[in-house]
């Protein structure tokens, strides 16, 4: 199946990864948009620039750390909630 081919291409670790960050980009701009928080607003109360809110919302960048998603999370309302399961 495609676990077997992607792990055999050892990148099903890196696929998993990406597709948990798309995850939670969205989640992120699901709660801007709740919260009328534009992506300047973000990046001003991240003190980053509007750019590097652009490449956090887009996972497949690959840059994005966990730390910057939480920061991202906490600053539109939300905390991320990471567990081994």
């Amino acid at each position: 199946g495609l676990d077997d081919f992607l792990k055999d291409e050892g990148r099903l670790e890196d696929f998993q990864a990406v597709a948990i960050k798309e995850v939670l980009a969205w989640q992120i701009e699901q709660a801007m948009k709740a919260n009328n928080i534009s992506r300047s607003a973000l990046a001003s109360r991240m003190k980053t620039s509007r750019s590097q809110v652009g490449r956090l919302l887009d996972p497949k960048d690959g840059n994005v750390t966990l730390a910057t998603l939480q920061r991202a999370a906490r600053i539109v309302g939300r905390s991320l909630r990471l567990e081994l399961v």
